[in-house]
């Protein structure tokens, strides 16, 4: 299984054959997991085995370290420890894998709507503030992890060049990564657009 699956459309008038609704109804949760995890067991009673949708993009996962030009400042590092935090808590709960953080305050938890939306909304809150009468900085940092038990058949963290083009929109200027579970879905791309855009990627 590969490509990003919209956890939003169970609410929308699409209209299930009678084993995915089955499937709907019988679950307790209805989580990206929950969801994934029962189509992943029709399919294995059907007998197909999901291999780790990773398993020919291994050169495309982040490697351990710095990736860009730029390192972090002791001030993206800060909101790195405090959002891998609050990132751990909600991915127990399998809400979502990314937050967006400045000055060491969560300013969007990504849910439903995805990644690249969180950070947009994120942009639009400190948009909306009067710059002038702050004297903390702005400026977003994402983070973005896997889960705690992350399963790497399917949902498998994956940033894009469109997430850097985000991030740069929205004034964040770092990303922080967990390092061989995440895709860098466009390669050494991200990596020059996010030097490109001053924004300094970092796996751990």
């Amino acid at each position: 299984m590969a490509g990003q699956v919209k956890h939003k459309q169970i609410f929308s008038a699409i209209r299930p054959d009678w084993r995915l609704a089955k499937l709907l109804l019988n679950l307790r949760t209805r989580n990206t997991d929950a969801l994934l995890g029962a189509v992943a067991k029709v399919l294995a009673d059907e007998g197909i085995v999901l291999e780790s949708s990773t398993s020919l993009l291994e050169p495309l996962l982040a490697k351990s370290g710095v990736l860009t030009r730029r390192a972090p400042s002791e001030t993206e590092k800060a909101n790195i420890e405090y959002g891998r935090a609050v990132a751990r808590h909600i991915a127990q709960y399998d809400i979502g894998q990314t937050v967006v953080v400045a000055e060491a305050a969560c300013v969007a938890i990504e849910a439903m709507e995805g990644t690249d939306a969180a950070i947009e909304r994120a942009g639009q809150i400190m948009a909306s503030l009067d710059a002038a009468a702050s004297t903390l900085s702005r400026a977003l940092t994402v983070v973005k992890i896997a889960k705690p038990n992350q399963d790497m058949r399917f949902d498998v963290p994956v940033i894009g060049l469109k997430t850097i083009e985000t991030m740069r929109l929205a004034g964040a200027t770092c990303l922080a990564l967990d390092a061989g579970k995440c895709l860098l879905l466009d390669g050494q791309a991200i990596i020059s657009a996010a030097d490109d855009a001053g924004v300094s990627i970092i796996a751990t």
